[in-house]
């Protein structure tokens, strides 16, 4: 890896379960650097899990000190309660990044798949197969890690088309 090298973390947000991935990536070039999940204590209020997600993904932050940042977008699922609740701890955990100046990705659920394996409809099992072939040292005890990672490999995969657009944005005239 050279000077251009960027680490990107990779967030997997959960109530229950917050897998995060490190990478660092060097245009083409991507290698594993750590990853884990944070478990806020269930039986808690709300307030208190949403801020032990956000003082748990800080100090990942701290720790391995990335560039930037990755979360995947919130998908609707059948309980609306539930959704509400996944909305509230991606508020705490898209906070974190920011309040350290992190600049903050989002990316849906089939984009990352697509990014990963090339179907936007994979399996668990799919994406975690290739995270081991892209990442042969990455080393994640659950989905949620390896959901993390493919994450994180997404937005390093689309950054620069991100940047490109964003420049673009910010050179044409507005009327």
């Amino acid at each position: 890896m050279n000077g251009r090298t960027i680490r990107i973390i990779g967030i997997d947000p959960g109530l229950r379960r917050t897998g995060w991935g490190i990478v660092d990536s060097d245009g083409p070039r991507l290698v594993y650097v750590a990853s884990g999940v944070i478990t806020p204590p269930k039986d808690d209020d709300l307030a208190y899990r949403l801020s032990a997600l956000f003082d748990a993904v800080t100090g990942v932050i701290k720790s391995f000190s990335p560039s930037e940042a990755a979360v995947e977008e919130t998908f609707v699922n059948e309980n609306p309660r539930s959704t509400l609740k996944l909305g509230q701890a991606r508020g705490a955990i898209l906070l974190a990044p920011a309040r350290l100046g992190l600049r903050v990705a989002e990316y849906t659920p089939n984009l990352i798949k697509k990014s990963v394996t090339g179907a936007g409809h994979a399996e668990k099992q799919q994406i975690q197969a290739m995270i081991g072939f892209l990442l042969p040292k990455a080393t994640f005890g659950c989905a949620d890690e390896a959901d993390a990672l493919a994450i994180a490999i997404t937005h390093a995969h689309h950054r620069v088309s991100r940047q490109r657009l964003a420049a673009i944005a910010t050179k044409v005239p507005q009327p």
